[in-house]
């Protein structure tokens, strides 16, 4: 079963402490990242007398496990979650994923780092560190080593992805059950699709903040956003190449109704092609990653939300994976922001209908997980 993660913060003061963050940042006080982190450490932890919660190494990664009190002389599913958070929020101290019901086991990574002396991509190798290492050792904690998922939201989708792309020719594992992305960021070819422009000033996810956390996430300058939001990094070499794979002609009609222009082509600038390698890299936008390893892929869950910027490519890589076979279950939340099911699942939303309707989407994960 999967069980995802539940929010303390709700859209209102998670843009107020962004701001204020970055705000205090600029003029010297203290350091964004650190000001955040001390914010939310202050958030007490949720509490469930059902379950068995322990934190562990995976090698060298931080780990927590949730598990039911209960005893089960069977093996159990398990599930691997990467929270999101870029790089900057996110622990696994303050950001627990489960107080719903659990039946299987679900161990929680904390895979952020934000150490200067640990740079990306030190984030996606403790996932793959710690994903491998309980391949290896599930039935010691009582998990069917074949039956293993991989999770995560936002940029934790991001991890996700690129983590199962990783395991895919390792032939000394046991195979991945599967991978569920959630609101996954995909890709930085083009950041003008249809959902970049109809939710360019929705929250939380403004598209510039897209933008410049990806650009922090990777210690890149981020003098060259504007550049990057015209197109201007992606040389012609590489835009023939991925124009197969990132292209608004393949976003179904129905999500450019609210809007969208197509974009003037930029010509590439090669100083901006060259500062903008990492943007290619398919650990950072596996969205661009070759077709020998997407064809290898695991049966996947992606949901998506209606009021994203990172919608659409939720809607490329399901594209990607059916075009070469995978099996997807996709779930869209027509009325949902990026975040909007855990902002939900903690019953921050007042509107009974979205409640029903996110609860539904769960329930379908849920299910999902359970095959």
């Amino acid at each position: 079963t999967i069980y995802t993660v539940e929010t303390y913060t709700n859209l209102v003061p998670c843009g107020f402490f962004y701001h204020q963050a970055t705000f205090l940042d600029k003029v010297g006080v203290i350091s964004e990242v650190h000001l955040l982190r001390v914010m939310m450490e202050t958030i007490p932890p949720l509490k469930d007398s059902r379950l068995l919660i322990k934190d562990l190494r995976f090698e060298r990664v931080k780990v927590r496990i949730y598990q039911l009190k209960t005893s089960n002389k069977n093996l159990r599913r398990g599930i691997l979650y990467f929270h999101g958070g870029v790089g900057r929020f996110g622990s696994i101290r303050y950001k627990p994923s489960l107080t719903y019901p659990l039946s299987k086991g679900i161990y929680t990574l904390d895979s952020i780092v934000v150490n200067s002396s640990h740079p990306y991509p030190a984030q996606f190798e403790d996932c793959l560190t710690a994903t491998i290492h309980f391949l290896r050792t599930a039935q010691d904690h009582g998990v069917d080593p074949s039956r293993i998922v991989i999770c995560g939201d936002s940029s934790g989708g991001t991890l996700t992805a690129a983590v199962a792309q990783a395991l895919v020719n390792r032939r000394d594992l046991p195979k991945l059950r599967a991978q569920i992305l959630i609101y996954p960021f995909l890709q930085c070819v083009d950041l003008n699709l249809p959902s970049y422009q109809q939710n360019k000033g929705v929250p939380i996810l403004l598209k510039e903040r897209t933008l410049v956390l990806g650009l922090k996430y990777i210690n890149m300058d981020l003098g060259i956003t504007e550049e990057i939001f015209k197109g201007c990094h992606v040389s012609e070499d590489r835009r023939l190449k991925y124009q197969k794979w990132v292209s608004p002609d393949y976003i179904p009609h129905e999500f450019k109704t609210r809007g969208y222009k197509p974009s003037p082509t930029c010509l590439p600038s090669k100083e901006f092609c060259e500062m903008a390698e990492y943007l290619f890299d398919p650990v950072f936008a596996p969205l661009l990653a070759e077709d020998s390893v997407i064809a290898q892929l695991p049966e996947t869950f992606i949901l998506t939300c209606e009021f994203d910027v990172l919608r659409d490519d939720g809607l490329l890589y399901k594209k990607r994976l059916e075009d070469h076979g995978i099996k997807v279950t996709w779930c869209h939340l027509q009325e949902g922001f990026h975040g909007t099911v855990f902002v939900a699942l903690f019953g921050r939303m007042n509107e009974q209908g979205n409640q029903y309707k996110i609860k539904w989407h769960y329930k379908n994960v849920k299910l999902f997980s359970q095959k």
